[in-house]
């Protein structure tokens, strides 16, 4: 079964790090933390820590009021590391050239930035999928599972 995470986020101004309203790759690196903290919670009931990026590619440029929807996915889990892939993925893009407001909704996701990353979680703080689906309990959001 593969272990997935799904988050969609709207670049603000507050983002925007460059002339043009450019936001910084680290925003986005910021995001695919998120994303891997909501699949150790998942898998473990711990948030985890990151311990590394690798292969960190940025595609294309983001700016402020891009929606990106960015995805985690758990490839392995040893006894303590989970290495994950992670993509963003532009989906509606800002076309402040039409009007300060003015956006478009893209037919097809334009790939942003790639990367893959490992978390650790002590095995201390190891709980399993079962405690972070409990009900109510952490963990038991709206996250998606598909296998």
């Amino acid at each position: 079964m593969t272990l997935r995470s799904v988050l969609r986020v709207r670049m603000s101004g507050a983002d925007a790090h460059y002339g043009g309203d450019l936001v910084d790759g680290a925003r986005i690196l910021a995001l695919f933390g998120d994303a891997a903290t909501e699949l150790c919670i998942r898998h473990d009931g711990d948030e985890g820590l990151l311990r590394a990026y690798e292969a960190v590619e940025v595609l294309a440029p983001t700016h402020a009021g891009d929606f990106l929807e960015v995805e985690a996915e758990l490839l392995e889990a040893g006894n303590t590391s989970r290495t994950m892939r992670f993509e963003a993925r532009r989906v509606v893009a800002a076309r402040p050239d039409l009007g300060p407001s003015s956006a478009d909704a893209l037919a097809a996701p334009v790939v942003v930035c790639r990367a893959r990353g490992t978390c650790v979680v002590p095995r201390e703080c190891q709980r399993g999928a079962s405690a972070s689906r409990a009900e109510g309990g952490p963990g038991s959001g709206p996250g998606r599972r598909e296998g």
